[in-house]
């Protein structure tokens, strides 16, 4: 069966949504994102695609796939190597997740004792928000609401995560729809889980060495390509 994937800039230019045009996750699962190859026990595909040389990260919507690369590597050798693999696990038939390992997406979910405000934010990061966020390639993530001072915390994942367009984002595009619509909304901040922020300072010390290292003495068969 041949499979037809389209891709999709973000507005990170490192990262790239590959449209399959079947479904990537199982219906109401929340969106999965790997970024350690070492953490891809859950899915083959994933542990295939971080093989590529210069793939940052990947990460699953429900029927796209976003794959981050670094910044100096080349889309034009890294597409038909993700081309090949995305086709490959899919017209296995079988889940790019291993069965059992997602779970449903249940952040904007009505949960007894959530107050008219948290409520209404749910609505409307469900309703308005989520989709704006995985047209783009990424996804967010409620990770709740202050109303001693009028915060809301979401946590930004894929395209949207990484990319200095990140803040641009969270501040004119959810930020202001959020306090337009709901006069308890002061501010929206962004939260990186722990890990993250760990990977993301090991990842620039990583970047730093080998724009060190690919200084005058770089030659033409450095493994990763710069963009011109």
């Amino acid at each position: 069966r041949s499979m037809f994937i389209q891709t999709e800039t973000t507005p990170n230019p490192s990262a790239l949504k590959f449209l399959p045009g079947v479904s990537v996750l199982p219906s109401g699962a929340q969106s999965m994102e790997y970024l350690d190859g070492r953490e891809t026990h859950s899915s083959p595909l994933a542990r295939k695609l971080f093989s590529v040389d210069g793939i940052r990260s990947v990460f699953y919507g429900p029927d796209f796939i976003t794959v981050t690369k670094s910044e100096d590597a080349n889309w034009a050798h890294i597409k038909p190597e993700v081309f090949s693999l995305i086709t490959e696990a899919l017209n296995a038939g079988g889940s790019v997740v291993t069965v059992g390992e997602t779970v449903m997406a249940e952040d904007t979910a009505p949960q007894e004792g959530d107050s008219e405000v948290v409520a209404m934010i749910k609505e409307l990061l469900d309703t308005r928000i989520r989709p704006a966020i995985q047209e783009d390639g990424g996804d967010i993530e409620f990770r709740g609401f202050d109303e001693g001072k009028g915060e809301v915390k979401l946590k930004l994942r894929g395209a949207c995560r990484t990319c200095d367009s990140s803040t641009v984002t969270l501040k004119n595009g959810i930020e202001s729809m959020l306090m337009h619509y709901i006069e308890e909304v002061k501010m929206v901040t962004q939260v990186m889980d722990q890990e993250e922020e760990i990977a993301a300072k090991e990842f620039e010390r990583f970047e730093e060495r080998l724009r060190m290292a690919k200084g005058p003495q770089a030659t033409a068969s450095s493994p990763l390509d710069t963009v011109e």
